[in-house]
């Protein structure tokens, strides 16, 4: 698909549309106040042509070079900056904290060479962030149950993937929100041969439980955001880049798999599912199970987006149905 400009307005205005709809109903639905909710919706409005622009490579090419910290810095700091300055709740500290987070994956492949021992210390960095919770005091609580932090979580997503595919130079992965009808096709076959085995291995270990099912808002929601979030960040990362380097160290495609999806496995170890928590070796089997079939869906369609549709259908249906 060709990803011009054109699209990229089109996309910024249709998202920016459906987010501010979603935002106010959201608002509503959870009786949040317009002094919390206005300033929350607008830092992500403002977030998300930054989160856009990664599925654009005509686009984001224009950020070799130098052009790449300062934008990182800027695009992790406006969200915030519309948010916080509003309601009056701005601290330096998170500034510096935003921003030294930034410059330290933007420098990263200008200051060190493209070698498999940077490769994997920058994305244990990226590790690092997630479990060691870094965004949690950067955006501090606004109103019960508005969880602002997960801008952090976002804007990590966007500065991620415009580092690896512009400084590191990545093959192409495949990194879009809209999956083709092969992509789907393949995704869905996976979803359904994975559905069966993860069962082989939860239901024995006792990690899941049948539950009432959820909402059908819920649901769909749940399926939306890692369609379109966790579960594309987590395939770019993992099956797009994590496995390609695999394959480029090894010399072996299957090797690679196995090793992906290990690895996949492992980092759930942190994973608070089920009441467990670290080292919580159930959720690691089945993250790992999970990891092959997502990881062969992007073998055979050659895109990571076929892994992130067997991944979202896996998780909504977990979320769904068990607990």
């Amino acid at each position: 698909m060709t990803q011009s400009p054109g699209r990229f307005r089109a996309a910024l205005l249709i998202g920016w549309l459906l987010l501010g709809a979603a935002g106010i109903v959201y608002a509503r639905l959870k009786d949040i106040p317009g002094w919390a909710a206005w300033p929350v919706l607008a830092a992500f409005l403002v977030e998300y042509p930054f989160y856009l622009l990664p599925a654009f490579p005509e686009l984001r090419a224009r950020l070799t070079g130098a052009t790449l910290p300062p934008f990182l810095a800027i695009s992790a700091l406006l969200p915030y900056l519309a948010c916080y300055l509003t309601i009056g709740h701005f601290q330096w500290i998170a500034i510096l904290r935003l921003t030294a987070l930034a410059l330290a994956l933007s420098l990263w492949y200008l200051l060190l060479p493209a070698r498999p021992w940077s490769d994997l210390v920058f994305l244990a960095l990226i590790a690092a962030v997630l479990i060691g919770k870094y965004f949690d005091t950067i955006y501090p609580l606004l109103y019960p149950g508005l969880n602002i932090s997960v801008l952090g979580h976002i804007a990590l997503i966007h500065m991620t993937a415009l580092v690896l595919t512009v400084a590191r130079r990545v093959e192409e992965t495949g990194f879009g929100f809209i999956p083709s009808p092969r992509e789907w096709r393949i995704g869905l076959l996976h979803y359904a041969g994975c559905l069966p085995v993860v069962a082989l291995v939860a239901f024995p270990l006792k990690a899941v439980h049948l539950t009432a099912p959820a909402p059908l808002w819920k649901i769909g929601g749940t399926f939306l955001a890692f369609l379109l979030v966790v579960g594309l960040f987590e395939e770019f990362l993992v099956r797009g880049v994590l496995q390609q380097w695999m394959e480029d160290w090894t010399w072996n495609r299957t090797a690679a798999l196995w090793l992906t999806s290990a690895i996949f496995g492992l980092a759930h170890l942190w994973f608070n599912g089920g009441g467990r928590h670290f080292p919580n070796w159930r959720w690691a089997l089945i993250a790992a199970v999970l990891g092959w079939f997502c990881g062969h869906a992007r073998n055979q369609a050659g895109s990571i987006r076929a892994g992130v549709v067997t991944h979202a259908l896996v998780v909504t249906t977990w979320r769904a149905f068990f607990a």
